[in-house]
């Protein structure tokens, strides 16, 4: 993949961390054409904020007020804005063809990170009892939060994506809507970690550009 990254790590809760468009910055741009989003691209990145809205009630708000608290309101202007955005998602059932650039995604991106140091405490803790559950072949309901937390996602997905979609279809039971969700527990975890914003940034990309 060419993309010249830089990954210094960026502590985004530093008091001396770099203002939000030089953190924009340090997440590189990648060689593709017209600099719009490819297809997988929208929609991990629709799915990680799903996972969020998952995570804690009013994720969507929380997504637009750190938007603003963060400056970015020039890119996600407000509801209607981001619904545009995230409807460029091709599993969505309001799908609409309008493009993702590259600087709109840069923003969720970035949002998504902040909002997954917030919640790091909650993610590792769901992960854990996740992997004791699993351990134990013990189902995850059993576990009253985790158990939200999945049943919020398995219903925001169901409600928001297009049923007759190949992917979509491809996720035809509970169980594997569950696995998905746990999946993006790990993805936003990694969000946190040395670079993770930037790492993350660029496997949005992987096989997608040369």
């Amino acid at each position: 993949m060419n993309v010249a990254a830089n990954l210094t790590p960026v502590d985004i809760n530093s008091p001396n961390a770099p203002g939000i468009h030089q953190i924009l910055d340090t997440l590189p741009d990648p060689a593709i054409a017209g600099q719009v989003c490819p297809a997988q691209t929208r929609l991990e990145i629709d799915l990680i904020l799903l996972a969020i809205e998952a995570l804690e009630v009013g994720g969507s708000e929380a997504i637009l007020s750190l938007a603003e608290e963060l400056d970015l309101k020039g890119i996600i202007k407000n509801r209607v804005n981001l619904w545009r955005m995230r409807t460029s998602n091709p599993m969505r059932r309001a799908h609409s063809r309008r493009p993702l650039d590259i600087l709109e995604a840069k923003a969720l991106v970035v949002i998504a990170c902040y909002i997954a140091r917030r919640l790091t405490v909650t993610i590792r803790q769901l992960l854990t009892i996740y992997q004791q559950l699993a351990q134990k072949q013990i189902p995850p309901e059993q576990n009253l939060r985790l158990a939200n937390y999945l049943e919020r996602f398995r219903a925001h997905f169901k409600s928001r994506m297009n049923s007759r979609r190949s992917g979509v279809l491809a996720l035809n039971s509970d169980d594997k809507l569950d696995e998905l969700a746990i999946d993006l527990l790990g993805k936003l975890l990694f969000c946190t970690g040395t670079a993770g914003m930037q790492r993350y940034w660029i496997s949005l990309f992987d096989g997608e550009v040369e």
